[in-house]
């Protein structure tokens, strides 16, 4: 039975395949070479992966990453396709499900709301409810630097608190573009806002997310 991570695995892939290796993302200052290195590179060099969260060692991150993005961009695309040795942690189903399947949906997002003419992908109820619950449970650490409170809402009326404060922004909308907002897309997210228009202004162009996602 395939996984959710597996799928948007081969989804990730299949879209950096099709759209090359020097289409634009919305990473800043990555292309999608860049962003093929970056998921190999988290997967299959722990080593240097470390330097996502550890700024100390960022610099050997991207050296180690460069060094990836130098290889054929079709070598990348295939390391992507078939996933991590199987020594590494990743490789357990588990743990691929469970940091992999909001990785592989972000960063596919990324590379298609990049382009042009894109037009919204409808994600099942299933996969929608997998968004919600990781959401409901990284919440605080992705809004951990909002400037103002911000209260994460889907449109049946489910609520989650990202970080407490006030004034506060209400943001409603799918649970797949929720996790596109909390996670720093704000500006490629479709969702609502609501609340003070200086405190919107603000979440709008808040430092969200995990900063190496």
């Amino acid at each position: 039975m395939s996984t959710h991570a597996k799928r948007e695995r081969l989804l990730l892939a299949d879209l950096l395949e099709a759209t090359g290796a020097d289409a634009p993302t919305l990473c800043e200052g990555w292309n999608t070479r860049d962003l093929a290195a970056h998921t190999v590179v988290r997967e299959r060099r722990p080593d240097a992966a470390a330097g996502i969260l550890l700024s100390p060692l960022r610099g050997r991150l991207e050296r180690v990453q460069a060094e990836f993005a130098a290889k054929p961009y079709a070598e990348l695309i295939q390391l992507i396709r078939t996933g991590p040795p199987k020594l590494s942690p990743y490789a357990i189903k588990q743990v691929d499900e469970g940091a992999n399947t909001v990785e592989f949906y972000v960063h596919t997002e990324d590379v298609r709301r990049a382009q042009r003419d894109w037009t919204p992908r409808e994600l099942d109820p299933v996969f929608a409810d997998v968004l919600w619950s990781r959401l409901e449970k990284a919440a605080r650490l992705l809004g951990r630097k909002s400037p103002v409170g911000v209260v994460l809402r889907r449109p049946d009326g489910q609520t989650v608190v990202a970080h407490r404060g006030a004034p506060v922004v209400t943001v409603t909308g799918e649970p797949g573009e929720l996790t596109l907002f909390a996670f720093g897309r704000q500006d490629a997210a479709r969702v609502e806002l609501e609340g003070d228009a200086d405190a919107i202004a603000k979440v709008a162009t808040a430092q969200l997310g995990m900063g190496g996602l």
